[in-house]
């Protein structure tokens, strides 16, 4: 199945799994991370986050989804986009991708819902990172067969998703 564009909270999605933009810390943030947090239950999911920190840049790690609609909650720790060259961000972001659909593929996950990684406060121009996400999950898919969500929220995001997809999104509920 392609990659689908919704626009819709994270938190409710109904997926196997749903990808944390995380810290390399992985420590409750803001944003859709924090959102997530809050979500699963904060206490619970940073103690689970706490025996697997830290992470490097491009890499996942997976924790139960605790009181999610999804099983588990995969944390992938994008770029922060002004610390590496442009190339480098690149390739930091398409592991971070990578990285979390392998693992989703190990656990047995069939459906997994992704942010757009790295464009909120690490600030990844929106189209750029849309473009790095399209190209990884759809590599990933050319192997694979799992449904794939990219939730996005803001109208910046959805604009660059309308340019690139050509209105491949719909909206979620």
């Amino acid at each position: 199945m392609p990659l689908r564009v919704v626009r819709q909270d994270i938190t409710t999605m109904n997926v196997d799994a749903i990808v944390n933009a995380a810290n390399t810390a992985l420590q409750m943030g803001g944003g859709v991370c924090g959102a997530i947090f809050r979500a699963a239950g904060a206490r619970e999911l940073q103690a689970a986050c706490d025996k697997l920190a830290p992470i490097k840049t491009g890499q996942a790690v997976i924790t139960p989804g605790f009181n999610l609609p999804a099983k588990y909650v995969i944390h992938a720790a994008g770029p922060v986009y002004r610390d590496y060259d442009a190339k480098e961000s690149e390739r930091l972001l398409y592991s971070a991708y990578e990285s979390a659909l392998r693992l989703a593929a190990e656990n047995g996950c069939r459906s997994v819902a992704f942010p757009l990684i790295s464009s909120g406060i690490y600030g990844y121009p929106k189209e750029e990172a849309l473009r790095v996400a399209v190209s990884a999950v759809n590599g990933f898919l050319k192997e694979s067969d799992m449904d794939v969500y990219l939730t996005l929220v803001d109208a910046e995001a959805l604009a660059a998703a309308e340019k690139l997809l050509g209105g491949a999104g719909e909206k979620g509920g």
